[in-house]
C-alpha cells in the first residue's frame, strides 16, 4: 500500500452556531488550543473539535446531481488534494499556523440531521474526519494543510483538563 499524499489546502472554512445543520463560509478562523474553532458549535473539550472533509467528496456529490458547496455537509475545513481517510488516527496535520492530531474517521450518524434530509444523503459520516487542536493559530482560506507525521493508527488524547 502506498503512503498517502502529504500535502493538500483548504478550499473553504465553514462554521455555524449551531450543529446539525450546513455550516457558512468565513475567510479565516482562529483556532483555540484544546478546544477548536472559536465561535462554531463544535468547538469543545473532546475529541472532535474540528472538522474536515475533502472537496473531492463534496464533488462526488455535485457530479450524482446534488446541489451542495462547502460546508454543506457540516465540516469545517473542506480540503483538496489529501486523501483525509488514508490518514491513521494520531497523523499530525499543520494547517496555516494551527496544527492538529487526527482522532476520528467518519461519525455515527444516529438521525438523518437537516443536511442528509436537504440532500439526501451526507458524505460526511462516511468521508470526514475529525482533530483535536495541539497548537492553536489562524486558519485562512488557500492555506496549506501539510501531514507532519503520521499517525499509528490509535489516537489518546493527552495534555488536556479532562486527560487523567
Amino acid at each position: 500500500m502506498s503512503e498517502p499524499n502529504t500535502e493538500g489546502r483548504v478550499v473553504s472554512i465553514n462554521v455555524s452556531a449551531q450543529t446539525g445543520i450546513a455550516k457558512s463560509p468565513v475567510p479565516s478562523v482562529e483556532v483555540v488550543l484544546d478546544r477548536g474553532i472559536a465561535g462554531d458549535a463544535h468547538a469543545g473539550d473532546w475529541h472532535r473539535q474540528v472538522s474536515l472533509l475533502a472537496m473531492e467528496s463534496v464533488q462526488r456529490m455535485r457530479d450524482a446531481g446534488a446541489d451542495v458547496n462547502p460546508g454543506a455537509f457540516g465540516e469545517n475545513l473542506t480540503v483538496l488534494g489529501l486523501d483525509l481517510l488514508a490518514l491513521p488516527l494520531g497523523t499530525e496535520i499543520e494547517i496555516g499556523s494551527a496544527r492538529l492530531q487526527v482522532s476520528q474517521h467518519g461519525k455515527e450518524c444516529h438521525d438523518h440531521c437537516a443536511i442528509y434530509h436537504q440532500v439526501g444523503d451526507c458524505v460526511m459520516p462516511r468521508e470526514g474526519i475529525f482533530g483535536v487542536v495541539t497548537q492553536a493559530g489562524t486558519i485562512a482560506e488557500g492555506d496549506r494543510v501539510t501531514v507532519l507525521s503520521l499517525g499509528e493508527g490509535t489516537f489518546e488524547r493527552v495534555g488536556s483538563e479532562s486527560a487523567s
